[in-house]
């Protein structure tokens, strides 16, 4: 039986919270705006970049400043973040996301970067070839927590939402979860507390990714399935079909 398992990217399978807010940082000295603190900065990883700095500079997603911010930060990105990935991923992630890979279960990327940057990041990191699908926030109208992006997932491998499971760190993540019909495990090694990942009521929950791998092998055991099953999932325009 098929089983799909959804990661989100940073903060759940690479450690670039603290990279990330260093790119935010040197995109606002180029800015020359008031810069944030670390903890605001941190607040916003998980939302796309646009909201991240509408949010951050306090004014809306269609200011020139939020594109201009936008814009130095992606120049940043090559510079600050990349050259950190390979050490920063999280440990027993390289050696479980082969071996789920070896077991048969398929593997897939749902993130809040462009499909550019998280291509790139998870190169830099070695994890790149053991994706089969990753959609970024500029492949979908709808970025997280809507569940457009997992259900996109869900359409090109034609498998049910009850037959897949999403990891991440945030609370957005696991929104994007519920509302797809997928369970989920929340990571609490991100960026979001364990207050707020409860709160999203998660499936499960794991302290190291050791968690992660005995939670998906549940998920997999426990998961119903009725072969006369029709199931249905939203396409890009709300409609069900």
């Amino acid at each position: 039986m098929s089983f799909v398992v959804i990661f989100d990217l940073d903060g759940t399978l690479v450690d670039t919270p603290a990279a990330i807010v260093e790119n935010f940082a040197a995109a606002f000295d180029v800015l020359g705006t008031t810069q944030p603190s670390a903890a605001d900065i941190r607040a916003t990883i998980g939302l796309p970049l646009e909201q991240s700095f509408a949010k951050l500079l306090g004014v809306p997603m269609d200011d020139a400043l939020v594109a201009s911010g936008v814009e130095q930060y992606r120049q940043l990105y090559p510079k600050i973040v990349l050259p950190q990935a390979h050490r920063l991923v999280y440990p027993g992630v390289t050696t479980g996301v082969r071996r789920l890979r070896e077991r048969g279960f398929t593997l897939a990327i749902a993130t809040s970067k462009r499909y550019a940057s998280a291509h790139a990041l998870l190169k830099a990191a070695g994890l790149r070839e053991c994706f089969d699908i990753v959609v970024g926030a500029d492949q979908v109208r709808r970025p997280k927590p809507d569940p457009e992006s997992a259900l996109q997932i869900a359409h090109q491998l034609c498998i049910s939402p009850r037959r897949t499971v999403v990891v991440g760190d945030t609370s957005y993540d696991l929104l994007m979860a519920k509302a797809a019909g997928m369970r989920s495990i929340a990571v609490t090694y991100g960026v979001h507390s364990r207050r707020e990942l409860d709160e999203a009521s998660p499936s499960w929950t794991a302290d190291t990714f050791h968690d992660v791998m005995r939670a998906i092998q549940t998920a997999y055991r426990t998961v119903t399935f009725d072969p006369w099953e029709i199931w249905r999932y939203v396409n890009y325009d709300g409609i069900f079909y």
